[in-house]
């Protein structure tokens, strides 16, 4: 019998945190390629400082991504790996190794 059967299946996620400091906003949500950008926005927390935050399970690639601050895109300043997107504006990018 092998003994290596699902045991892997997630075993290469990685927990990647997202912050973004907004003290003023209502809300805010992680949109990128990892939640098929607005079909399935990730909510973000905010905690005393006005950092919202918000950890996900992700595997090893490059994942596009911006936020949604009260409804509008914004850009994550604090990223250092910026691409163009179709829409003549810029995706940060989160890199999991």
């Amino acid at each position: 019998m092998s003994k290596h059967h699902h045991k892997n299946k997630n075993g290469n996620k990685k927990k990647e945190t997202f912050l973004f400091k907004a003290p003023a906003a209502e809300s805010v949500q992680l949109v990128g390629s990892f939640s098929q950008w607005q079909e399935r926005p990730i909510p973000m927390e905010k905690d005393v400082d006005g950092l919202w935050r918000a950890t996900i399970e992700m595997e090893p690639g490059e994942y596009p991504y911006r936020y949604l601050v009260d409804g509008q895109w914004q850009d994550d300043a604090e990223c250092p790996v910026h691409l163009p997107n179709p829409y003549g504006t810029r995706d940060a990018v989160r890199q999991v190794s």
